[in-house]
């Protein structure tokens, strides 16, 4: 458990000085990346849904609300609602104590929903230590974390570089195992014997060393604008960002070929409770219309990038003046798109959402203890258990019930 979450850490500190506040993704000395609605997907398997997202906008669940999303006593809920750092929500000890009960009960339905919401409110949407708070629930009730997953990661790697500095407040994991995906597969890169810092590894990269595509986005359709948008808008737990999928063509295996119109690159961006402009209920009605780009629109699949686009990404570099000194070694030789690597996040993203269905109480107390140590071990739960758990409970058992 310590050494991904040591490499997560310092690997994510570097990546956030990388971040370009105007363009809303990493610049690298001769390439850009920035996680994209898609990747996200992909990597904890949950589709995007054609609807408006978690907003804010939302009322706040009301006790019997809450109570019948997680199939438990109303009273039960009043009696542990309570507010920490200016927002509502559970204790987790509370609601670990409750799946405790109904897991020994048998009782699956309410097992399965704490639970979950326990990887929502601990995992996906952190906010204040061992609080879930009534943002997660919220997005829990919605079923469509992935928007919300991602304006989280822009929204806050925004904040703290308009800062200067700070945590990431996002699901960390995530974004970790988004950008371990793109660095390069050698056994050079991975075994570091030099043992030479993130800032001077990721400096020494090359726009030929990245693993740029893989096969698992061959028939994508990538979501390239909303609304009256020329872009992606966002909305996080704290606040709203653009985001431009132009800019991560490659990733998704099109071609980048010339420097793109600054127009599709418009840049919003609001924090919570600072909106004077009303962007948030501009961006609720963008989700409303959803535009689409496949093959037909983009051309053939090609992850090259020409070079009007490249001097243009050189040019950016430079004048951004990206906070680390630039050796630049022998580039690396890297092979063709490969699979997503298995660093210690997620230990595998083709079996992910696993085991999370009840099968005895054994298995359930099991669960339950290694939830009670502590948030780290919450998210090795997670990160081994998502595909089961989508694949039976998120989100077509809940969505059969809907009307």
């Amino acid at each position: 458990m310590e050494r991904p979450k040591r490499h997560t850490k310092k690997l994510m500190n570097t990546l956030a000085q990388f971040y370009d506040p105007l363009y809303h993704c990493f610049s690298f000395p001769d390439f850009q990346l920035l996680p994209t609605l898609e990747e996200y997907a992909h990597l904890v398997g949950i589709p995007i849904l054609d609807q408006v997202s978690f907003s804010g906008l939302e009322s706040i669940p009301t006790s019997r609300e809450i109570a019948d999303l997680l199939h438990i006593d109303e009273s039960l809920v009043k009696a542990h609602m309570t507010t920490k750092g200016g927002i509502q929500g559970l204790p987790s000890e509370f609601l670990i104590a409750q799946a405790t009960v109904y897991g020994k009960a048998m009782s699956e339905d309410a097992f399965e929903a704490i639970f979950v919401l326990l990887i929502y409110g601990l995992v996906l949407f952190p906010n204040i230590d061992k609080f879930v708070d009534v943002n997660a629930i919220r997005i829990f009730s919605v079923l469509n974390p992935v928007p919300t997953l991602l304006g989280d990661a822009y929204v806050s790697l925004h904040l703290t570089n308009a800062k200067g500095g700070g945590a990431i407040v996002c699901c960390l994991p995530l974004l970790y195992k988004w950008f371990i995906s793109h660095l390069p597969q050698t056994v050079a890169f991975k075994e570091n014997k030099g043992c030479l810092r993130w800032s001077t590894r990721l400096m020494s990269l090359t726009n030929d060393d990245i693993s740029w595509y893989d096969r698992a986005y061959d028939g994508v359709q990538v979501i390239d604008s909303c609304g009256e948008f020329s872009n992606v808008p966002l909305l996080g737990t704290c606040g709203g960002i653009s985001y431009n999928p132009i800019l991560a063509r490659r990733q998704l295996g099109f071609p980048l070929k010339d420097k793109p119109n600054n127009i599709l690159l418009e840049g919003v961006f609001f924090q919570e409770g600072k909106d004077p402009q009303g962007l948030k209920s501009r961006m609720v009605r963008a989700w409303r219309k959803i535009h689409k780009k496949g093959r037909s629109e983009l051309g053939p699949k090609n992850y090259i990038a020409l070079e009007p686009y490249t001097t243009w990404v050189r040019k950016r570099a430079s004048e951004y003046l990206i906070p680390y000194d630039y050796p630049r070694p022998t580039p690396l030789v890297v092979a063709g798109p490969s699979t997503l690597p298995n660093q210690g996040v997620i230990d595998d993203p083709n079996d992910a959402w696993t085991s999370l269905l009840p099968q005895s109480s054994k298995f359930w107390k099991r669960r339950y203890d290694r939830l009670a140590k502590d948030k780290a071990d919450m998210e090795a739960a997670y990160e081994r258990e998502i595909r089961r758990l989508r694949a039976a409970y998120l989100p077509a058992s809940r969505a059969s019930k809907d009307p």
